[in-house]
């Protein structure tokens, strides 16, 4: 190698020193400068030495992009010194709904509670909350809440009060498990709306029942009549017993009470047996006297419209009905009647009764025509001026406050004429 090369050698290789040492130089005089910094940078923990003056810097050197609402700690500004700590947290927009009032706000808490808190708004026992408080806080993060409020609940008359957050009464009922039968009634609309200031819900519990009762069934008295026994005499041949009815009964009940009770039904479990009483219907015997020949007046037989034929001649002999037996009795129903006479044989009659007495098998019978409807058929009666006598045929003239008597021959009819006569009805 020549000289000259030689020297080229050396002086290239003194300048590659020489550069090395300025370059050396230089990085330890710069990484003199440099500071060790941790950063929180929205959880994720970074250690670094940086050459960077301020905070801000070295997050923009970490790709961080600080936002308005953005949490930085220290501030953006602030220079750097040795062993800093940065902290950064990324500000989420969140959207809080408190019974349909909505707000809007950025915040760097983690969670709904600690929003909330931030916030001032106090979330109590009964409120209801989506999410749940526990929840991480997300970019655009909804919030909403229900308010509890006292409801009063008349149910069946029990009053009782619970906390809810329904906004209707149908909602309220399915929220607090509250079951209605097809007969219960809600009061007023169940789609109303629920507000604190008019919280009451009001159910009528409605139902239907049916109740049996058995109750005794009264017997009735029947009246025979009975030739073979005298007038006044009674005879009991069957006793009477009630029988038992049997009342379906559906009984509506309104919170317990009973509101209405109607008859479905009615069955004749054992039926009733009648009473039956025989009357006497036999006549005493008539004592007839004689008197004095006078004119017979002619006398229409009310209950048969025939009458024994007038004569125009005096009668032979006037006929009187016994007073035997016949002084007036003490009670009865008293009343007077107009009265006039007819015997079996006047014309047009069978000489059977309506009661089915054959009179001309009894002659002397004391029986009287009647209206049923004044005078029951088969009562015993007092007659002034004919005694005892038992009321056993109607007439068709025969009316009201009428009676005709039964004599036993035409003159006797003839002389009785008309009159009007004091009447007792004994039974």
């Amino acid at each position: 190698m020549s000289q000259k090369n030689t020297k080229f050698m050396r002086i290239g290789i003194l300048l590659m020193a020489m550069a090395l040492f300025v370059a050396t130089t230089s990085l330890v005089l710069i990484d003199g400068k440099k500071k060790n910094i941790s950063m929180d940078l929205n959880g994720k923990q970074i250690e670094l030495r940086t050459a960077a003056s301020t905070v801000g810097e070295v997050l923009a050197a970490n790709d961080v992009n600080v936002q308005k609402h953005d949490l930085v700690e220290p501030t953006v500004n602030t220079p750097l010194e040795n062993d800093t700590e940065i902290k950064w947290q990324k500000a989420n927009k969140v959207v809080i709904d408190v019974d349909g009032k909505t707000q809007e706000l950025w915040t760097t808490e983690a969670t709904v509670n600690d929003v909330l808190k931030t916030a001032e708004i106090e979330v109590a026992t009964h409120d209801e909350i989506e999410p749940a408080l526990e929840t991480k806080i997300t970019e655009n993060q909804p919030i909403a809440i229900a308010k509890a409020f006292p409801v009063t609940v008349k149910d069946g008359g029990k009053e009782r009060t619970v906390w809810s957050t329904q906004t209707t009464v149908r909602k309220f009922l399915t929220d607090q498990n509250i079951r209605l039968s097809n007969l219960d009634k809600v009061e007023g609309d169940t789609n109303a709306k629920l507000t604190a200031s008019n919280a009451v819900v009001n159910i009528a519990r409605v139902e239907k029942v049916t109740d049996v009762v058995e109750e005794t069934a009264d017997f009735k008295t029947k009246r025979k009549t009975d030739m073979t026994m005298l007038q006044g005499k009674e005879k009991v041949v069957t006793n009477g017993k009630k029988g038992k009815l049997q009342k379906k009964f559906q009984i509506t009940k309104k919170n317990g009470k009973v509101v209405s009770r109607e008859l479905v039904g009615k069955t004749m479990v054992e039926e009733p047996t009648h009473k039956v009483v025989h009357v006497g219907a036999k006549a005493p015997k008539v004592e007839v006297a004689t008197a004095a020949p006078a004119p017979a007046k002619a006398t229409a037989s009310a209950s048969t419209n025939a009458t024994a034929k007038s004569s125009s001649t005096p009668a032979k002999a006037q006929v009187a009905v016994s007073r035997g037996n016949s002084s007036e009795p003490s009670g009865g129903k008293e009343f007077y009647a107009n009265a006039s006479a007819y015997t079996a044989y006047c014309n047009g009659c069978s000489g059977i009764t309506a009661t089915g007495i054959n009179l001309r098998a009894n002659p002397n019978m004391k029986l009287i025509a009647v209206d049923p409807r004044v005078i029951p058929l088969g009562s015993k009666v007092w007659v002034e001026g004919y005694g005892y006598a038992i009321a056993g045929d109607t007439g068709g003239a025969i009316k009201g406050n009428r009676i005709d008597l039964h004599m036993p021959t035409k003159e006797a009819a003839y002389s009785f004429g008309r009159r009007q006569v004091k009447i007792k009805v004994i039974n």
